[in-house]
């Protein structure tokens, strides 16, 4: 909640998905007056409403707060605010392999009508580094204010991971980045009324920076992990007890080796690093196409389980991008199912957590007939069931193969 010390604004949320949404309830729940501004009019309609379109138990029972109802409402434009904070997707071109920067260029267009002097914008997005010096700031001072005098820019880029959305939001130490110290600080005021964690001030091309390196750290080591499991099957011995092994060094932490990295982040961020240095970002750049190649390389184990069968029937289990999460952003299972059926595979696709890929009844009965079961993603209640009921499915199904990847 709002202290003595703290000053309830009006803030306008730009983009209210995964990143916007979360921040707007938690800044609605300190007192702040919270205008979430979505293009998408069943989104607006349905925060008016009070129903969250993220699953999020935690998130919902804020949205349920009689003062975060109260000061939250959701409209399709911008209003007059005295912080604007913009949470827009920034995703691949997938053939360039750079940033599209169409949803911050429109986000941030369309605050500039509404600016006043005094101003604060923040950029949650995930950017390439001097977005908010060469990208932004030119567009903002359109108003004719100026960035750093009469304009207060920052960017303070998200930590929360899907599925513990609430407990990252709010514990997780943030970065609060800007070219001058009065925007850092009017930035980290308005964080310290909603955030437990430490609140560590830089410059802005730092603060965009940092964000890259952590989710560029994750993937380079997945890639490295999906080496080695790639050399251990050569030797033909297990990957899994092989990196288990070599984690009892006290120094050693490897990874587990998986079907491909998904995900908003992981798979993205770090093509941001190599489109402004190519040419010292080529570790970065070799691990993003190890990871890429996972799902061909599931893909053809799982031709490869069911050669010599005519017409082979697959069931695929797990739509999401990861355990745990009904996500299906920059999904590897997604790309593995569709690899196979480009090749004229039959394959049934399944997710409990994911709507639209439920099954009807059982495990066992989405697997009546079938010559494969793929566990792609390994949710706890799919591993559970499939403990389980293992003998119920295996004896309904034409071929007992089942494959477990990650």
């Amino acid at each position: 909640m709002l202290t003595a010390m703290s000053k309830k604004q009006t803030i306008v949320v730009i983009g209210t998905g995964y990143v916007g949404l979360p921040a707007a309830l938690l800044l609605a729940r300190a007192g702040h007056e919270v205008i979430g501004v979505d293009i998408n009019e069943n989104i607006v309609r349905a925060i008016n409403e009070g129903v969250l379109h993220i699953k999020e138990e935690e998130l919902q029972a804020i949205m349920n707060e009689p003062a975060v109802r109260a000061n939250l409402r959701a409209q399709t434009t911008p209003a007059e605010a005295d912080v604007f904070l913009i949470a827009v997707p920034t995703p691949v071109d997938h053939r360039k392999k750079v940033a599209e920067m169409k949803y911050v260029r429109e986000a941030t267009e369309s605050i500039v009508p509404y600016l006043r002097p005094g101003n604060l914008i923040i950029l949650e997005s995930t950017v390439p580094p001097l977005t908010c010096r060469e990208f932004m700031t030119p567009i903002l001072e359109k108003s004719g204010l100026k960035v750093g005098e009469t304009l207060h820019l920052a960017h303070c880029p998200e930590r929360i991971l899907p599925g513990d959305v609430f407990y990252e939001i709010v514990h997780n130490d943030r970065i609060i980045g800007a070219a001058d110290r009065k925007s850092r600080e009017l930035a980290s005021a308005v964080y310290a009324t909603f955030v437990e964690g430490q609140l560590y001030q830089t410059d802005d091309v730092t603060a965009e920076l940092c964000k890259l390196m952590e989710n560029t750290y994750r993937d380079v080591n997945i890639a490295l992990a999906n080496e080695f499991a790639a050399v251990a099957e050569t030797l033909g011995i297990d990957p899994f007890e092989a990196i288990e092994l070599a984690n009892k060094h006290p120094r050693v932490k490897i990874l587990r080796p998986g079907i491909g990295v998904g995900g908003h982040c992981i798979p993205l961020d770090p093509w941001f690093i190599k489109e402004v240095d190519p040419a010292n970002s080529r570790l970065i750049f070799t691990s993003r196409l190890i990871n890429d190649e996972m799902p061909g390389k599931v893909a053809a184990k799982i031709r490869k389980a069911v050669r010599g069968i005519s017409a082979p029937k697959i069931v695929a289990i797990g739509a999401a991008y990861k355990a745990n999460t009904e996500d299906r952003r920059e999904s590897p299972a997604v790309e593995i199912v569709n690899l196979l059926r480009a090749d004229g595979y039959e394959v049934a696709h399944y997710d409990p957590l994911v709507d639209g890929y439920r099954w009807r009844g059982s495990l066992a009965d989405a697997c009546v007939g079938a010559d494969l079961l793929a566990i792609l993603i390994k949710h706890d209640v799919v591993m559970a069931e499939l403990n389980a009921t293992r003998a119920a499915i295996e004896s309904g199904m034409r071929a007992e193969r089942i494959l477990v990847f990650g």
